[in-house]
């Protein structure tokens, strides 16, 4: 019998992510084997069509790297920030 730990992420919105999420910052538990774009299904069935939106147009960071392919996995006890594009001058 193979016994696998849940990986635990921390997840912090900003901006338009956070209106849509309604929090700031969750915790989220998901399988072992777990990628970036498994948090993202479970954060949008978690929120909604709202979050579901403002999700295909954000960019993520891992422990404060840039992902740019959501396959890389979720390490047990990562930081995952959700960062919707941002309009500056």
């Amino acid at each position: 019998m193979v016994v696998t730990t849940p990986a635990t992420v921390r997840v912090r919105y900003f901006a338009g992510a956070r209106a849509a999420a309604g929090v700031s910052e969750e915790t989220v538990s998901l399988a072992a084997d777990a990628r970036v774009r498994d948090l993202v299904d479970e954060l949008a069935g978690r929120h909604g069509e709202a979050l579901t939106r403002v999700l295909t147009a954000c960019s993520f960071l891992l422990d404060g790297v840039a992902v740019r392919d959501t396959s890389i996995p979720l390490p047990d006890g990562s930081g995952v920030d959700v960062l919707p594009p941002f309009a500056g001058g």
